[in-house]
C-alpha cells in the first residue's frame, strides 16, 4: 500500500530549505487527490497542501508562497513531494503524506520529523 518509501526531513536552521517525498506502487487514475498534514508538538495535526487528480494545488496559509507540492507518476510510481523553503521554527513538526482514493480508505505515511532551528 502507497506509500512504500518516505524521504527526507531531519533539521535545518532559520531560512533553509528542505524537501520530503513519498513514493510507492500505484497509479494516479486511482487517487483523487494527495496532500501533505503537519502536527506539531502538543496540537493537532492539521493540512498545509493538495494537489489534486488534475493537477490544481492549494495551500493553508501558514505554507503560501514557501512550501510548494508537486508529484510525480512516472513508470506506475507514484510520487509526491513537497518542497518546503524559508523554513521558520515554527514549521518544526511530524510532516505526513497522505493519498485519497476514488474508493477506499485514505492512506497516509509513517511520517517524518522536520526541526527548524532559530
Amino acid at each position: 500500500q502507497w506509500p512504500q518509501v518516505e524521504s527526507g526531513g531531519g533539521t535545518v536552521q532559520a531560512g533553509g530549505s528542505l524537501r520530503l517525498s513519498c513514493a510507492g506502487s500505484d497509479t494516479m487514475s486511482k487517487i483523487n487527490t494527495m496532500a501533505w498534514y503537519r502536527q506539531a508538538p502538543g496540537k493537532q495535526r492539521d493540512w498545509i497542501a493538495l494537489i489534486t487528480n488534475g493537477g490544481t494545488t492549494t495551500y493553508d496559509d501558514s505554507v503560501k508562497g514557501r512550501f510548494i507540492i508537486s508529484r510525480d507518476t512516472a513508470e506506475n510510481t507514484l510520487t509526491l513531494v513537497l518542497q518546503m523553503n524559508n523554513l521558520r521554527p515554527e514549521d518544526t513538526a511530524v510532516y505526513y503524506c497522505q493519498a485519497r482514493p476514488w474508493y477506499g480508505s485514505d492512506y497516509w505515511g509513517k511520517g517524518t520529523l522536520v526541526t527548524v532551528s532559530s
